[in-house]
């Protein structure tokens, strides 16, 4: 079994000050496969306190040179994506060809983005023409402590540390306890690419511990969390006594329309993106939104084409779907499945219990549910899981009704060869992004959404500004 119990904390491997073990489980077998250390607050002091002390250093660095930092970071990573493929496909389940092309490609691929976006920044810039005299300079904003999910652990964790790191800010991460070994590979990638002590620093721990602690320390000057809506709501109310600023990427009930002169692929497309990570995607196009022209030949084909997908181990080569992370989060998608028929959708793929042939793991049988209505339990609450829902639906403004019908607000689809419907969809669809006919966002687009969804971008330019403060100056003398 790994035993990796030490924390990295201002530039070195750190034995744990008040730390108790934690079994991660590895969840195709149900057995321990590392044991780690969750930090308590001791732990958590010296991790805020070395990230304090580096700051004025890494601020007044010039922005080239933190730039240079993420290229070096970038490089190093490069060098260990087999290690961080296997251990998360290890620690939450991701196939491991999967583990390897999107998982880890997540994070160079993130890195890359921000590295081209930092050169372009202006941090700092005059007013306008109107005002030759005032400046505007972009500031980062502190010690940030970024508090990172298990299903994209180094999608998340890159998306945090790149826009910190040439931002100027230093750094706290406190990685899920689900997913630390990719977390841990991580800090010796930062190692190797020769960040100044203190400016990245890691400690594991649980939400309710050291979680707890971050959000609420009056050292911390931000907390970045990516995780369930609940959580983000905790962290909201403990942060707010420190008025730190608060970044939340959230959970989302993603509506994906299909209209009746969707292109052929729409359904397959449609099935397979929710059915990717195991369901374990906040983005995930979960509730199908299918006009009635063509809605019984599309919960035929959606059925079909879940019945196909292959459910395996994560150490298997191939285009398989993996176990769920955890018993928890098991227990919670068989019970949002039996609800499902409970409240009277009808259960057209999959349905509760493993899939044939397994009796140990946390395999979800891919799961479809037609004539499912909005009010439905698996229509409101994100299942977080490999479940689709079908819905009828007669006009585009019943569709855009039903679609903003929900507390989350991250990302809907559109799948119509109507341009000019596709964008009036864009506009009243109340979330943070929309992707229309399979076309993925590109280099650069911002993540995030609204309303419960939570608030901030991820990625690119936006990314960067979300961890800088605004500062306006009057009375600059040119230099």
């Amino acid at each position: 079994m790994i035993e990796k119990r030490q924390f990295y904390i201002n530039g070195q491997w750190a034995d744990p000050q008040d730390g108790t073990d934690h079994h991660v489980i590895d969840p195709s077998t149900e057995d321990p496969c590392a044991v780690i250390s969750l930090g308590g607050q001791a732990d958590t002091d010296a991790a805020v306190a070395a990230a304090k002390t580096a700051f004025p250093a890494w601020m007044a660095t010039p922005p080239e040179e933190r730039i240079a930092a993420v290229e070096r970071l970038l490089e190093a990573y490069n060098a260990r994506t087999e290690d961080l493929a296997q251990a998360m496909s290890r620690e939450m389940g991701a196939p491991i060809d999967m583990a390897r092309s999107s998982q880890a490609g997540a994070g160079s691929w993130h890195l890359k983005n921000f590295i081209r976006a930092a050169k372009g920044f202006a941090f700092d810039q005059p007013l306008g023409d109107h005002a030759p005299n005032d400046r505007i300079i972009y500031e980062a904003v502190g010690v940030t402590a970024l508090i990172t999910p298990w299903n994209w652990p180094m999608n998340q964790i890159t998306l945090k540390v790149g826009a910190a790191a040439v931002a100027g800010c230093t750094m706290v991460l406190k990685p899920s306890e689900e997913s630390p070994l990719s977390a841990m590979i991580f800090a010796e990638i930062v190692d190797a690419a020769g960040f100044p002590p203190g400016v990245f620093n890691l400690i594991n721990g649980d939400g309710a511990g050291v979680g707890s602690q971050l959000s609420g320390h009056p050292d911390v000057d931000m907390v970045s969390f990516t995780g369930s809506t609940r959580a983000g709501r905790l962290i909201s109310i403990n942060a707010a006594d420190t008025l730190k600023r608060v970044h939340l990427e959230l959970g989302g009930k993603g509506a994906n329309i299909l209209f009746a002169d969707a292109d052929e692929k729409a359904v397959k497309r449609g099935v397979l993106h929710m059915m990717n990570n195991t369901g374990q995607s906040c983005n995930a196009p979960s509730r199908m939104l299918v006009q009635r022209e063509i809605y019984d030949r599309t919960v035929e084909e959606a059925a079909a084409i879940a019945q196909k997908v292959e459910v395996g181990p994560a150490s298997a080569e191939g285009r398989h779907i993996g176990p769920v992370v955890n018993q928890t989060q098991y227990d919670k998608i068989q019970a949002l499945i039996e609800k499902g028929i409970e409240e009277g959708a009808r259960l057209v793929a999959g349905g509760p219990g493993r899939p044939e042939g397994f009796n140990r793991g946390f395999f979800v049988r891919p799961t479809v549910f037609a004539d499912v209505t909005n009010d439905m339990t698996i229509a409101r609450e994100e299942i977080f899981g490999p479940v689709l829902s079908i819905l009828p639906f007669e006009t585009e403004e019943e569709a855009v009704q039903i679609a903003n019908d929900t507390p989350y607000g991250l990302t809907n689809y559109v799948q119509t060869q109507d341009g000019a419907r596709a964008n009036r969809l864009a506009r009243q669809l109340r979330s943070g992004m929309v992707e229309m006919n399979g076309t993925s966002r590109a280099a650069g687009s911002p993540f995030g959404g609204m309303k419960q969804s939570g608030n901030g971008r991820e990625g690119g330019v936006w990314g960067i500004e979300d961890f800088l403060e605004v500062k306006a100056v009057s009375g600059w003398t040119p230099e």
